[in-house]
Protein backbone atom coordinates (compact mmCIF):
# COMPACT_ATOMS: atom_id res chain seq x y z
CA UNK A 1 0.00 0.00 0.00
CA UNK A 2 3.02 2.61 0.66
CA UNK A 3 4.38 1.87 -2.27
CA UNK A 4 0.98 2.19 -4.63
CA UNK A 5 0.71 5.53 -2.55
CA UNK A 6 3.60 7.01 -3.42
CA UNK A 7 3.46 6.49 -7.15
CA UNK A 8 -0.24 8.22 -7.02
CA UNK A 9 1.17 11.28 -5.18
CA UNK A 10 4.07 11.44 -7.40
CA UNK A 11 6.77 10.67 -4.98
CA UNK A 12 10.13 10.48 -6.61
CA UNK A 13 11.49 7.61 -4.44
CA UNK A 14 10.22 4.86 -6.39
CA UNK A 15 12.03 2.78 -8.76
CA UNK A 16 10.92 3.38 -12.55
CA UNK A 17 10.36 -0.24 -13.23
CA UNK A 18 8.45 -0.76 -9.64
CA UNK A 19 5.93 2.56 -10.93
CA UNK A 20 5.29 0.99 -14.63
CA UNK A 21 3.76 -2.47 -12.71
CA UNK A 22 1.76 -0.06 -10.19
CA UNK A 23 0.11 2.04 -13.48
CA UNK A 24 -0.15 -0.90 -15.27
CA UNK A 25 -2.14 -2.44 -12.33
CA UNK A 26 -4.20 0.97 -11.83
CA UNK A 27 -5.24 0.63 -15.36
CA UNK A 28 -6.20 -3.27 -15.31
CA UNK A 29 -8.33 -2.66 -12.12
CA UNK A 30 -9.77 0.79 -13.02
CA UNK A 31 -8.45 2.02 -9.45
CA UNK A 32 -9.23 5.78 -8.48
CA UNK A 33 -7.37 6.87 -5.38
CA UNK A 34 -10.27 7.45 -2.10
CA UNK A 35 -10.62 10.96 -1.49
CA UNK A 36 -12.55 10.47 1.69
CA UNK A 37 -10.20 8.45 3.31
CA UNK A 38 -7.62 10.69 1.95
CA UNK A 39 -8.89 13.60 3.81
CA UNK A 40 -9.41 11.67 6.89
CA UNK A 41 -6.21 10.66 7.17
CA UNK A 42 -4.76 14.02 5.97
CA UNK A 43 -7.78 16.46 7.69
CA UNK A 44 -7.36 18.50 4.37
CA UNK A 45 -9.91 17.17 1.26
CA UNK A 46 -8.29 19.95 -0.89
CA UNK A 47 -12.14 21.15 -2.05
CA UNK A 48 -13.55 24.54 -1.53
CA UNK A 49 -17.57 25.11 -1.07
CA UNK A 50 -19.03 27.85 -3.34
CA UNK A 51 -22.47 29.30 -2.70
CA UNK A 52 -24.30 31.08 -5.98
CA UNK A 53 -27.63 32.54 -5.17
CA UNK A 54 -28.50 32.32 -8.81
CA UNK A 55 -26.83 30.09 -10.89
CA UNK A 56 -28.53 31.20 -14.13
CA UNK A 57 -27.55 34.82 -13.32
CA UNK A 58 -24.96 34.85 -15.56
CA UNK A 59 -22.98 37.64 -13.35
CA UNK A 60 -22.50 34.72 -11.13
CA UNK A 61 -21.00 32.07 -14.23
CA UNK A 62 -18.42 34.80 -14.29
CA UNK A 63 -17.33 35.31 -10.60
CA UNK A 64 -17.44 31.66 -10.70
CA UNK A 65 -14.67 31.44 -13.57
CA UNK A 66 -12.51 33.31 -11.90
CA UNK A 67 -12.37 31.47 -8.90
CA UNK A 68 -12.16 28.01 -10.75
CA UNK A 69 -8.91 28.97 -12.54
CA UNK A 70 -7.25 30.25 -9.19
CA UNK A 71 -8.37 27.27 -7.95
CA UNK A 72 -7.04 25.10 -10.27
CA UNK A 73 -3.49 26.99 -10.40
CA UNK A 74 -3.26 25.65 -6.36
CA UNK A 75 -4.48 22.18 -7.14
CA UNK A 76 -8.06 22.94 -5.06
CA UNK A 77 -11.30 21.34 -6.72
CA UNK A 78 -14.80 23.27 -6.49
CA UNK A 79 -18.15 22.41 -5.36
CA UNK A 80 -21.19 25.10 -6.41
CA UNK A 81 -24.52 25.12 -4.84
CA UNK A 82 -27.14 26.84 -6.11
CA UNK A 83 -29.04 28.36 -3.34
CA UNK A 84 -32.21 30.50 -5.23
CA UNK A 85 -31.62 33.55 -3.70
CA UNK A 86 -33.51 32.18 -0.39
CA UNK A 87 -31.88 32.85 3.50
CA UNK A 88 -33.10 29.09 4.45
CA UNK A 89 -31.60 27.57 1.33
CA UNK A 90 -28.29 29.50 1.85
CA UNK A 91 -27.98 28.18 5.58
CA UNK A 92 -29.16 24.49 5.07
CA UNK A 93 -26.02 24.78 1.91
CA UNK A 94 -23.62 26.61 4.03
CA UNK A 95 -24.05 23.53 6.79
CA UNK A 96 -24.34 20.79 3.89
CA UNK A 97 -20.83 22.28 2.56
CA UNK A 98 -19.23 22.07 5.99
CA UNK A 99 -20.73 18.55 6.86
CA UNK A 100 -18.83 17.82 3.40
CA UNK A 101 -15.41 18.37 5.42
CA UNK A 102 -14.64 21.47 2.49
CA UNK A 103 -11.21 23.12 3.74
CA UNK A 104 -12.83 26.80 2.97
CA UNK A 105 -16.12 28.72 1.58
CA UNK A 106 -16.64 31.27 -0.76
CA UNK A 107 -19.97 32.81 -0.11
CA UNK A 108 -21.04 35.08 -3.14
CA UNK A 109 -24.00 37.63 -3.77
CA UNK A 110 -26.36 37.55 -1.27
CA UNK A 111 -27.01 39.47 1.65
CA UNK A 112 -24.92 38.88 5.01
CA UNK A 113 -27.67 38.70 7.91
CA UNK A 114 -27.24 37.76 11.42
CA UNK A 115 -28.23 33.83 10.60
CA UNK A 116 -25.25 33.72 7.57
CA UNK A 117 -22.49 34.93 10.08
CA UNK A 118 -23.76 32.98 12.90
CA UNK A 119 -23.37 29.49 10.04
CA UNK A 120 -20.18 31.07 9.99
CA UNK A 121 -18.95 31.55 13.52
CA UNK A 122 -20.05 27.46 13.96
CA UNK A 123 -17.38 26.62 10.67
CA UNK A 124 -13.48 25.84 11.44
CA UNK A 125 -12.68 26.78 8.27
CA UNK A 126 -11.63 30.38 6.45
CA UNK A 127 -14.83 31.77 4.81
CA UNK A 128 -14.26 34.61 2.21
CA UNK A 129 -17.50 37.30 0.88
CA UNK A 130 -17.38 37.16 -3.00
CA UNK A 131 -19.24 40.12 -4.15
CA UNK A 132 -21.25 40.80 -1.35
CA UNK A 133 -19.77 41.86 2.21
CA UNK A 134 -21.05 41.93 5.75
CA UNK A 135 -21.90 45.52 7.61
CA UNK A 136 -19.60 44.48 10.58
CA UNK A 137 -16.51 43.94 8.42
CA UNK A 138 -16.10 40.64 10.64
CA UNK A 139 -15.94 38.17 7.16
CA UNK A 140 -13.00 38.54 4.69
CA UNK A 141 -14.78 39.94 1.40
CA UNK A 142 -13.90 40.96 -1.87
CA UNK A 143 -16.33 43.85 -3.62
CA UNK A 144 -16.91 46.75 -5.56
CA UNK A 145 -17.76 50.20 -3.44
CA UNK A 146 -21.37 50.03 -4.45
CA UNK A 147 -22.77 53.39 -3.49
CA UNK A 148 -19.64 55.15 -5.37
CA UNK A 149 -20.44 52.91 -8.20
CA UNK A 150 -23.92 54.50 -8.23
CA UNK A 151 -22.99 57.45 -7.77
CA UNK A 152 -20.27 57.72 -10.80
CA UNK A 153 -23.28 56.62 -12.50
CA UNK A 154 -26.03 58.95 -11.82
CA UNK A 155 -23.31 61.92 -11.92
CA UNK A 156 -22.32 60.47 -16.02
CA UNK A 157 -26.18 61.52 -16.43
CA UNK A 158 -26.03 64.87 -14.56
CA UNK A 159 -22.98 65.71 -16.72
CA UNK A 160 -25.01 64.98 -19.68
CA UNK A 161 -27.52 67.44 -18.57
CA UNK A 162 -30.30 65.10 -17.02
CA UNK A 163 -31.98 66.84 -13.79
CA UNK A 164 -34.96 64.35 -13.55
CA UNK A 165 -33.68 61.11 -12.67
CA UNK A 166 -35.03 58.14 -12.17
CA UNK A 167 -34.02 54.84 -10.29
CA UNK A 168 -34.97 51.29 -10.71
CA UNK A 169 -33.58 49.90 -7.23
CA UNK A 170 -32.57 46.53 -6.13
CA UNK A 171 -34.24 45.62 -2.45
CA UNK A 172 -32.99 48.23 -0.05
CA UNK A 173 -32.77 45.19 2.32
CA UNK A 174 -29.65 44.34 0.37
CA UNK A 175 -26.70 46.21 1.37
CA UNK A 176 -24.94 46.07 -1.40
CA UNK A 177 -26.87 45.92 -4.80
CA UNK A 178 -30.14 47.44 -3.07
CA UNK A 179 -29.54 49.85 -0.31
CA UNK A 180 -25.53 51.19 -1.26
CA UNK A 181 -26.30 51.90 -5.10
CA UNK A 182 -29.55 53.43 -3.42
CA UNK A 183 -27.81 55.57 -1.43
CA UNK A 184 -25.45 56.12 -4.06
CA UNK A 185 -28.17 57.80 -6.44
CA UNK A 186 -29.56 60.33 -3.53
CA UNK A 187 -26.00 61.26 -2.84
CA UNK A 188 -25.09 62.37 -6.65
CA UNK A 189 -28.67 63.92 -6.50
CA UNK A 190 -27.82 65.66 -3.33
CA UNK A 191 -24.18 66.91 -4.62
CA UNK A 192 -25.75 68.22 -7.65
CA UNK A 193 -28.38 70.77 -5.85
CA UNK A 194 -31.50 68.12 -7.31
CA UNK A 195 -33.91 67.49 -4.97
CA UNK A 196 -35.25 63.58 -4.15
CA UNK A 197 -38.47 62.87 -5.47
CA UNK A 198 -39.47 59.47 -3.85
CA UNK A 199 -42.13 59.24 -7.14
CA UNK A 200 -39.02 58.80 -9.25
CA UNK A 201 -37.93 55.58 -8.14
CA UNK A 202 -39.29 51.87 -7.84
CA UNK A 203 -38.21 49.11 -6.39
CA UNK A 204 -37.65 46.08 -8.70
CA UNK A 205 -36.29 41.79 -7.78
CA UNK A 206 -33.14 42.15 -10.22
CA UNK A 207 -35.22 40.59 -13.11
CA UNK A 208 -36.27 41.79 -16.54
CA UNK A 209 -39.88 42.07 -16.22
CA UNK A 210 -39.37 44.08 -12.72
CA UNK A 211 -37.39 47.19 -15.20
CA UNK A 212 -39.87 47.25 -17.57
CA UNK A 213 -42.64 47.48 -14.96
CA UNK A 214 -40.76 50.27 -13.42
CA UNK A 215 -40.13 51.92 -16.84
CA UNK A 216 -44.34 51.79 -17.51
CA UNK A 217 -45.15 53.38 -14.56
CA UNK A 218 -42.62 55.98 -15.07
CA UNK A 219 -43.92 56.54 -18.89
CA UNK A 220 -47.34 57.07 -17.67
CA UNK A 221 -46.03 59.99 -15.16
CA UNK A 222 -47.43 63.46 -15.95
CA UNK A 223 -44.03 64.82 -15.65
CA UNK A 224 -41.43 62.12 -16.86
CA UNK A 225 -37.95 61.35 -16.00
CA UNK A 226 -35.09 61.94 -18.74
CA UNK A 227 -32.75 59.76 -17.85
CA UNK A 228 -33.50 55.99 -15.59
CA UNK A 229 -30.48 54.70 -13.38
CA UNK A 230 -31.14 50.95 -12.86
CA UNK A 231 -29.42 48.87 -10.38
CA UNK A 232 -28.61 46.14 -12.46
CA UNK A 233 -28.06 45.38 -16.26
CA UNK A 234 -30.81 43.07 -16.31
CA UNK A 235 -33.59 45.30 -15.18
CA UNK A 236 -32.20 48.09 -17.26
CA UNK A 237 -32.58 45.67 -20.50
CA UNK A 238 -36.02 45.63 -19.96
CA UNK A 239 -36.52 49.46 -19.46
CA UNK A 240 -34.99 49.75 -22.68
CA UNK A 241 -37.80 47.33 -24.14
CA UNK A 242 -40.76 48.61 -22.41
CA UNK A 243 -39.78 52.32 -23.72
CA UNK A 244 -39.39 50.76 -27.46
CA UNK A 245 -43.01 49.05 -26.74
CA UNK A 246 -44.28 52.64 -25.96
CA UNK A 247 -43.17 53.95 -29.45
CA UNK A 248 -40.57 55.78 -27.62
CA UNK A 249 -36.56 55.72 -28.35
CA UNK A 250 -33.45 55.37 -26.35
CA UNK A 251 -31.89 58.07 -25.60
CA UNK A 252 -33.74 60.74 -27.63
CA UNK A 253 -36.59 59.92 -24.92
CA UNK A 254 -34.64 58.55 -21.99
CA UNK A 255 -31.36 57.45 -21.54
CA UNK A 256 -30.88 54.63 -19.69
CA UNK A 257 -27.55 53.26 -17.40
CA UNK A 258 -26.73 50.75 -15.30
CA UNK A 259 -24.60 48.68 -12.98
CA UNK A 260 -22.88 45.34 -13.86
CA UNK A 261 -21.54 45.07 -17.41
CA UNK A 262 -23.16 41.77 -18.00
CA UNK A 263 -22.34 40.33 -21.32
CA UNK A 264 -26.51 41.05 -21.90
CA UNK A 265 -25.31 45.02 -22.04
CA UNK A 266 -23.43 44.06 -25.61
CA UNK A 267 -26.07 42.57 -26.66
CA UNK A 268 -29.39 44.67 -26.84
CA UNK A 269 -29.91 47.54 -28.97
CA UNK A 270 -29.30 50.36 -28.17
CA UNK A 271 -26.29 48.97 -26.65
CA UNK A 272 -26.36 49.75 -22.52
CA UNK A 273 -23.78 52.28 -20.91
CA UNK A 274 -23.20 50.59 -17.79
CA UNK A 275 -20.56 50.35 -14.78
CA UNK A 276 -19.08 47.52 -15.30
CA UNK A 277 -17.97 45.22 -11.91
CA UNK A 278 -14.50 43.13 -12.69
CA UNK A 279 -16.99 39.65 -11.96
CA UNK A 280 -13.86 37.43 -12.72
CA UNK A 281 -11.62 39.51 -10.60
CA UNK A 282 -13.23 39.70 -7.65
CA UNK A 283 -14.09 35.75 -8.09
CA UNK A 284 -10.20 35.46 -8.45
CA UNK A 285 -9.28 37.51 -6.16
CA UNK A 286 -11.80 36.07 -3.79
CA UNK A 287 -9.87 32.35 -4.48
CA UNK A 288 -6.70 33.64 -3.78
CA UNK A 289 -7.64 34.87 -0.41
CA UNK A 290 -9.07 31.98 1.08
CA UNK A 291 -6.11 30.16 -0.19
CA UNK A 292 -3.95 32.10 1.63
CA UNK A 293 -6.08 31.97 4.81
CA UNK A 294 -6.69 28.11 4.12
CA UNK A 295 -2.80 28.17 4.46
CA UNK A 296 -2.15 30.53 7.33
CA UNK A 297 0.03 32.84 4.92
CA UNK A 298 -0.56 35.94 6.18
CA UNK A 299 -3.02 38.58 5.06
CA UNK A 300 -2.55 42.33 4.72
CA UNK A 301 -5.94 43.39 3.57
CA UNK A 302 -8.71 40.80 4.93
CA UNK A 303 -11.44 43.53 3.51
CA UNK A 304 -10.32 44.31 -0.64
CA UNK A 305 -12.39 46.73 -2.92
CA UNK A 306 -11.84 46.40 -6.47
CA UNK A 307 -12.34 49.30 -8.63
CA UNK A 308 -15.24 50.14 -11.51
CA UNK A 309 -15.33 51.74 -14.56
CA UNK A 310 -18.13 53.50 -16.48
CA UNK A 311 -18.24 51.56 -20.10
CA UNK A 312 -19.80 54.49 -23.02
CA UNK A 313 -22.08 52.65 -25.03
CA UNK A 314 -24.89 54.09 -26.93
CA UNK A 315 -27.83 54.05 -24.53
CA UNK A 316 -27.18 57.63 -22.79
CA UNK A 317 -27.54 61.40 -24.64
CA UNK A 318 -27.91 64.78 -23.54
CA UNK A 319 -30.49 66.87 -23.15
Amino acid sequence: MATVSRVVNNNPNVKPATRKKVYEAIERLGYRPNAVARGLASKKTTTVGVVIPDISNAMYAEVARGIEDIANMYHYNIILANADKKKDKEIRVINTLLEKQVDGLLFLGAPVTDEHLQAFKTANVPIVLCATTDESGQVPSVDINHESAAYDAVMSLIGQGHKRIAMISGTLQDPANGYARFQGYKRALEASGIPYDDSLVRIGNYRYESGADAMRYFIELSERPTAVFSATDEMAIGAIHAIQDSGLKVPSDFSVISVDNSRMASMVRPQLTTVAQPMYDIGAVSMRLLTKLMKKENVDQSQVVLPHEIVVRQSVGGI
